[in-house]
């Protein structure tokens, strides 16, 4: 059993990560500002003796003992992190900041979600972990981009000058259970506007192309990194290397919910990556982990989340 704090708690992906750990026997603190989190999220959780939950920015410092610390927090997708881009990336430079000088002073380990993003609109495909990316540092998904590349290098430099036993992780694109409906994501968009038998928004032509990786894999491969034996073994790239088109996900999201949907096209937005898709060789390789749940599998799990969603929220009207 270990003692763990989970920034961003009460996120999409911290929510299904700190119901995994609850459900392992660790004990865990949440720590969420709720700008984006949900507490119907982690609601399930609250009385149970194994977890906690605190109202906190990480902006702000935060006292606690622990052994793991999972930094999660920062808004995750565009219409999040641009509505306040200064508040975005003071979350994930001061954030981090904060989070390693708690894991130096517990001697904790800490993991840092980074993300795909780093890579920007990549120009070498699938992406290798040696990438240094094709980022514009002052475009309008810079407060993103670059806070998360700050973030990198402070949890480098608190390695190298403190010996803070640090993990790396850069996510690509993750759907599933508990992510917000609204926040603008193409999965969640797509699924609720198709439920709801409305125009399907694909911005561009659709030919741009993204890796869908399952919520329940990715929380599996963040644990295993977390506990990985060697030690800091490098950032490491976490997602699905199965590639497909922006076009070819809303078609299959309009088959599995019989929607009577049309798809509409807008002009695609400033600096979105054309192409993004994961190398995980070192995934494979160091945490013997890739992902196992289809496509199909993870879509039907997730179209009936927002279904139960939806039909609660008529219900409450």
């Amino acid at each position: 059993m270990s003692r763990i704090i989970v920034t961003g708690g009460a996120g999409f992906i911290g929510s299904n990560l700190c119901e995994r750990l609850v459900n392992d026997g660790n004990d865990v603190i949440c720590l969420d500002n709720f700008f984006t989190g949900s507490k119907d999220n982690i609601r399930h959780l609250i009385g149970n003796s194994r977890f906690e939950l605190v109202r906190h920015d990480v902006t702000k410092e935060f006292y606690a003992e622990a052994d793991q610390i999972y930094n999660l927090a920062c808004p995750a997708s565009p219409p999040s992190y641009q509505y306040n881009p200064i508040k975005t990336i003071k979350t994930s430079v001061m954030g981090t900041i904060n989070m390693l000088g708690l894991a130096k002073r517990c001697k904790a380990r800490i993991l840092q979600a980074s993300t795909s993003e780093i890579y920007g609109d990549p120009k070498i495909h699938p992406q290798t972990e040696d990438y240094w990316g094709n980022v514009n540092p002052i475009g309008i998904r810079s407060c993103y981009d670059e806070g998360k590349r700050c973030a990198e290098t402070l949890m480098m430099d608190y390695h190298r000058q403190n010996n803070v036993d640090i993990r790396i992780v850069r996510i690509f694109n993750t759907y599933g259970p508990k992510m917000d409906k609204n926040d603008g994501r193409v999965v969640s968009n797509f699924i609720v506007q198709a439920l709801q038998n409305q125009d399907i928004t694909i911005y561009g032509d659709g030919s741009q192309t993204r890796s869908f990786c399952y919520i329940d894999d990715l929380v599996e491969a963040l644990i295993r990194m977390q506990n990985n034996k060697e030690g800091f073994i490098g950032p490491v790239n976490l997602g699905n290397p199965s590639e497909r088109s922006i076009l070819e996900f809303a078609e299959r999201i309009i088959k599995l919910t019989n929607s009577n949907s049309k798809i509409i096209h807008k002009p695609l937005p400033s600096d979105d990556p054309t192409r993004r898709r994961p190398n995980i060789s070192l995934a494979k390789e160091k945490l013997k982990w890739e992902p196992k749940i289809d496509i199909d599998e993870g879509l039907k799990r997730t179209i009936e989340y927002f279904d139960n969603l939806l039909k609660n929220e008529n219900n409450k009207e």
